[in-house]
């Protein structure tokens, strides 16, 4: 009943670890997967190592939190061997690589494919070095490029992650799938945000600025979700504030054939998975639905 495909990739049931959160290491992934999770998301990762930024790298705010990593990072080769581990029967396992040209997108691809069923491109990061995450994702001409590059180096889907803080999410929504991306995840983190410390009146993060995450933008990430699902004909991945069943529902309604959780397991455990899976499938037999795909998209027939 839970099953869903995207890209000809099937799932055991609609929900994946986000980005960013417990996809450091197999160990961490493998555990997310042991709990119910349909598939996981590394963390984003380059070719070389990347240390990223000093702490305070997150801090909690009303409604979510906000962090600023800075896309830290062992390296491809040292990545590899985590992706290795990865115990991969009936579960579905997406790289995600981040650069700053297309040939870096390009290696990266060639490096990791073997390994994992898609490929994940982080394009869309709000707290990134200058010439990457979003500064790429920000800009249509490079979306197209970034992207583009990575599928010709593709033999496994390739998901473009898209950034909310654009002017039109739907106009580089297009772009990347005329590129060639064979799905979209959205939203990344909102931002940039800041939290003062008021007490020594200083930015609480190293960095200053980082990105959102958690409930507060789940409305913004929902919207994000319907208009993109009017404006292109691939598979859509929501992201944003997801914590419960109801969250997960919503976002397939609005056009979503999978979602990923992050914030939530920082708040509720990896349990959270089990939570929601049990709670889709009673409302899926109450409503009458057999499957994800009767779901999709629901939000926007006309009454």
């Amino acid at each position: 009943m839970l099953k869903t495909d995207i890209c000809g990739v099937e799932f055991r049931n609609p929900l994946m670890l986000a980005a960013g959160i417990m996809g450091s290491n197999a160990s961490s992934m493998n555990w997310i997967l042991k709990s119910g999770a349909g598939g996981v998301v590394s963390k984003s990762f380059s070719l070389n190592p990347h240390p990223g930024y000093v702490n305070p790298t997150t801090v909690a705010v009303e409604g979510g939190i906000i962090n600023a990593i800075g896309l830290s990072n062992p390296g491809v080769d040292n990545f590899k061997e985590e992706l290795k581990k990865i115990e991969k029967d009936n579960n579905v396992v997406i790289a995600s690589i981040y650069g700053a040209t297309p040939d870096e997108f390009s290696r990266l691809v060639e490096e990791v494919q073997e390994f994992v069923d898609m490929i994940e491109l982080n394009i869309s990061c709000p707290h990134a070095m200058d010439g990457y995450g979003a500064s790429i994702g920000q800009d249509c001409n490079l979306s197209h490029t970034i992207v583009s590059a990575a599928k010709d180096a593709a033999e496994v889907p390739i998901i473009a992650k898209l950034t909310p803080n654009v002017t039109d999410i739907t106009e580089i929504a297009k772009t990347c799938e005329d590129a060639g991306a064979d799905a979209l995840s959205l939203i990344n983190t909102l931002g940039p945000g800041m939290k003062i410390n008021i007490d020594v009146a200083r930015p609480v993060l190293s960095n200053k600025f980082g990105g959102m995450s958690g409930r507060a933008i789940k409305p913004i990430a929902i919207s994000n979700v319907y208009s993109v699902y009017e404006a292109v004909d691939i598979p859509l991945i929501g992201v944003g504030g997801i914590y419960s069943w109801e969250d997960v529902v919503e976002f397939i309604y609005a056009g979503a054939r999978a979602v990923q959780i992050g914030t939530a397991i920082m708040d509720e455990g990896v349990e959270v998975f089990a939570q929601i899976n049990d709670g889709l499938e009673k409302f899926m037999s109450e409503k009458g639905f057999s499957s994800i795909d009767e779901m999709v998209g629901l939000a926007h027939r006309e009454l």
